[in-house]
Order: C-alpha cells, then structure tokens, then sequence
C-alpha cells in the first residue's frame, strides 16, 4: 500500500510538471507570451502578442494588452536605479513595434499618453512628443495666433499632424534603444558640447514643420525639496527638438554647467566660475515637462544659449536651472516657487523646482495642456 502510494505521489507531480509544458508548445504556433521580472522578483501580467503565421505576417501586440504592460512597466520601475529599469524595458521592448503599437491606438488619447510617458522614460523624446501631440485637442491655429500675436505652438488639425505621425523610422530609432538597454546599464556620462555646435546641429539645410522643448529636473533627493544631499546639488537641462518634413528630426539635450576654475569653483565659498554647455542626452531625470513652441520661440531659446555661453555661471544668480527655467519661459512654461536657500547663498534650484513640478504649481501661456511626466513613486513625493 506504501508502495502504491508513493507511486502515486510521482505520477501527481510528473503530470502538474509536463501537462502544462506539453499545451504550452501545442499553442506557441499562435500565441506566444513574455513575462517581466520587478525588482522583487514578482511576475508582472504577461505580454500578449500574436505570433506571425504561414504567410509571414508581422508579431502585433494587443491594445488592451499594450496599454496594461506598459502601465504596469513604468509604475514598477519609478524610482528604481537606472540598471534595474534598463533591464526591465529591454526585455518588453524588443516584443513591440511602433507602428503597431500606433496602429492599435489610432483613437485612443489614453494609449497615446501612456506612450509618451514610456517613450520620455527612454530618452526618446521626439517619439514622446509626436504621442503627446495625439492627445491635444483640437483648436483653431487663428485662436491661437490671434490671442497672442505670435505663430502657433502646436500643428494639431492641420497636415503636420499627420506628418508627425509614427512611422518606420521611429521603429527603427525603437529598436536601436531596445538593442542598447540590453548593453547599457547607466546613464552615460556629460560631455561638454559648446553653443555654437548646439546651434549647427539645427541648421541642417531642411524643412521644419515642428519645433519642442523638453524641461527635465534631476532632483538632489527624488520627491522632496532639498537643495542639496552631501554634495549632490541635481541637475536642470532642456531638449530642444526640430522636426523636418521628410519625417527626420533633430534632437539636443543639453544643461548649463560650471567650468571649474579651481577646486572651490561653483561653491558657497567662490560661488561664481567659467561656464560650458554640457550634452545631457543620457542624463536621466526625476520630473520632464514638454510643450511645442513656434519658429519664433525656438530661435529665442537658442539665442539665450549664446548669452548664457558668454556668462559666468554663478552658484546663486545664473546656475542651470536659471537657464532651463529662462528657456522654460520662453517657451511659455512657468514654473513657481523655485528658490531656496543654502549656506551663503539663495536662488533656484533642482530641488525646488522638481518638488513645484510634482505639486502642479505650473501653467502654461496657450491653451493646450503641457506634457508632463513624473519618474517617481507617489509615495516618496514630500512636499
């Protein structure tokens, strides 16, 4: 009976073991599914694509499927460290393609929101633009350019929407950023990048349809309004970005930093130094507020990068987050409460401003809402 038994107990497990294995393989012909690990190693819902059958059809992936993955992605890895995130993403994204993820969502404000956050957690802020731009509503250019004696900001409602619409190239720069995640664990390194070249990269002999600017605040500590943590002071910087009719743009991120004189340079102590522009690109970021702006802005925002170029940074009055809020300004974003004060010296800060942006204590000079986008979890946010 002992005997019987124990058979019995073997034949149980073999079949809860390889039941499922042997259905597993009979489906996998339609449907195949991709599961992401968090942090604490708790499976997130699978990802459901349909696999491509005998005539070769592309894999696409669900909308409702789509919209939960990538709510449950970006909500599982805010706050983490960048490795944990890259890890992460690298393992949904090379499953999905662009233009299906476009083609599933053509109507859906919600799904395009969601992109553009996914895509601004990237760095693919063109992409997170072009989504952004989906979900505006549309209003009349003549309101707009009437109200403020100035070209329009936004293209929605006219044929540069569609222009601006997800294509095969983006899947393409897509697949590139999936690629690399899986090679690139850390946001990489600021290299000095001056204004002038700044102001090249947008002179490439096309056609603009679009222009956008991006403000990114990199906090001391994430959620709360410190100005600095031991000698972490966070970063402010800006995007600027053109996008052409033959569907290519042009992309720079890029801070104001200090060019340190000496030792003591851009502290309390010698708050005042050489200045330098710095290519932030990789630089990651703890809040991000987006907005298209017109011809007449953009060539304003980049003169201000030639004043700025032409200025010593000072520790209190012209730091990176005096340029990226003038920029900001320009642009028609206003920021509020974005001072504080340190050991001997006051002015505006990464800390202050970050923690503004999470209190929606912003407004915007038009009528469309701004894009915004906070990488944080709500539960560390103190105001």
């Amino acid at each position: 009976m002992v005997h019987f038994a124990k058979r019995y107990i073997v034949l149980q497990i073999a079949g809860m073991v390889f039941v499922p294995m042997v259905i597993k393989a009979q489906n996998t012909g339609r449907v195949a599914a991709y599961h992401v690990v968090k942090a604490d190693q708790q499976v997130m819902p699978l990802l459901i694509t349909h696999g491509p059958d005998s005539s070769n059809e592309s894999a696409a992936v669900t909308s409702a499927s789509l919209n939960s993955n990538i709510d449950e992605l970006l909500t599982s890895t805010n706050g983490l460290a960048e490795t944990k995130v890259n890890r992460q993403f690298s393992r949904v994204l090379k499953h999905i393609r662009i233009t299906d993820m476009a083609g599933q969502n053509a109507t859906d404000k919600k799904a395009y929101t969601r992109m553009a956050d996914l895509f601004a957690r990237l760095k693919l802020y063109p992409l997170a633009m072009k989504c952004y731009l989906k979900t505006l509503p549309v209003v009349s250019q003549s309101v707009r350019s009437n109200a403020h004696m100035d070209e329009p900001d936004t293209f929605t409602g006219s044929p540069e929407n569609e222009i601006l619409a997800l294509n095969q190239r983006d899947d393409s720069v897509f697949n590139k950023k999936a690629q690399w995640l899986e090679n690139h664990a850390n946001e990489s390194r600021s290299e000095v990048i001056g204004s002038q070249k700044i102001a090249k990269a947008f002179n490439d002999g096309k056609t603009a349809i679009a222009y956008a600017l991006l403000f990114h605040v990199k906090q001391p500590v994430p959620g709360k309004r410190k100005v600095f943590h031991w000698i972490n002071t966070g970063h402010t910087f800006i995007t600027l970005i053109k996008y052409n009719d033959d569907s290519t743009c042009v992309t720079r991120s890029f801070g104001y930093y200090p060019k340190k004189d000496n030792i003591l340079s851009a502290t309390p102590l010698l708050p005042s130094t050489s200045s330098t522009f710095k290519d932030d690109g990789g630089h990651n970021w703890d809040e991000v507020v987006g907005k298209f702006i017109s011809r007449h802005k953009f060539n304003r925002i980049l003169k201000l990068v030639s004043q700025f170029s032409e200025a010593d940074y000072q520790l209190s009055s012209n730091n990176c987050t005096d340029f990226a809020v003038s920029a900001a300004t320009i642009a028609g974003i206003y920021i509020s409460n974005t001072k504080a004060k340190w050991p001997l010296g006051t002015g505006n800060n990464p800390g202050s401003t970050g923690q503004s942006i999470l209190s929606n204590t912003i407004a915007t000079d038009d009528y469309e809402p701004l894009f915004v986008y906070k990488n944080l979890n709500p539960a560390s946010v103190a105001q």
